[in-house]
């Protein structure tokens, strides 16, 4: 009797082992991450004057207009963004911290053929360094494609080099911006 117990036993734990791995297999998309930094040689209140401003993103070189309403005000700050490539995304501010430099904001809609990601959410914050700063630029999302097997440019490796360039151009283009260059 105790062989016939054992051995269903062990039957339930490879029953139980092949539900699990199937499961993990059925998995889907993971939460991306990409944290981008750049060295200002300005002081964190020059960079957040421009940064801080919700309402206008025009340091960064993809946006050919900002529209936007509710000012800094978390949950009801709106901005819409038109790239210069005809794209629209559609932003909310959900937090601001004058006094530590830093602000929140998520997408509301976007195309994921402008920027293929799902669920992005992201945080710039300026840290002062002395009479420099370092802008910190960090943002979560899914893949473009919800499902499992997506087409390449909606991958996980598309939607992270997206953001990652994004990221990039932006602040160096904010760099250039605060030191006049």
């Amino acid at each position: 009797m105790s062989f016939v117990v054992a051995r269903r036993g062990f039957l339930a734990a490879l029953s139980l082992a092949a539900l699990a791995s199937s499961a993990a297999l059925a998995h889907g998309p993971s939460r991306q991450k990409v944290t981008e930094t750049i060295e200002i040689a300005a002081p964190a209140e020059k960079v957040w004057a421009i940064v801080g401003n919700f309402q206008d993103l025009s340091w960064l070189p993809p946006v050919a207009k900002t529209e936007g309403q509710g000012g800094n005000t978390p949950d009801k700050a709106t901005r819409h963004l038109t790239l210069k490539n005809g794209g629209e995304i559609d932003e909310l501010l959900t937090k601001y911290d004058e006094k530590d430099f830093s602000l929140a904001y998520r997408i509301e809609k976007v195309d994921v053929k402008i920027l293929p990601v799902n669920n992005y959410s992201s945080t710039i914050t300026v840290k002062p360094q002395g009479d420099k700063s370092v802008v910190e630029w960090r943002g979560a999302f899914y893949r473009g494609f919800p499902n499992n097997d997506p087409p390449p440019e909606l991958s996980d490796e598309a939607a992270l080099k997206a953001v990652t360039d994004l990221y990039k151009a932006g602040l160096a283009s904010l760099k250039a911006k605060v030191e006049g260059k």
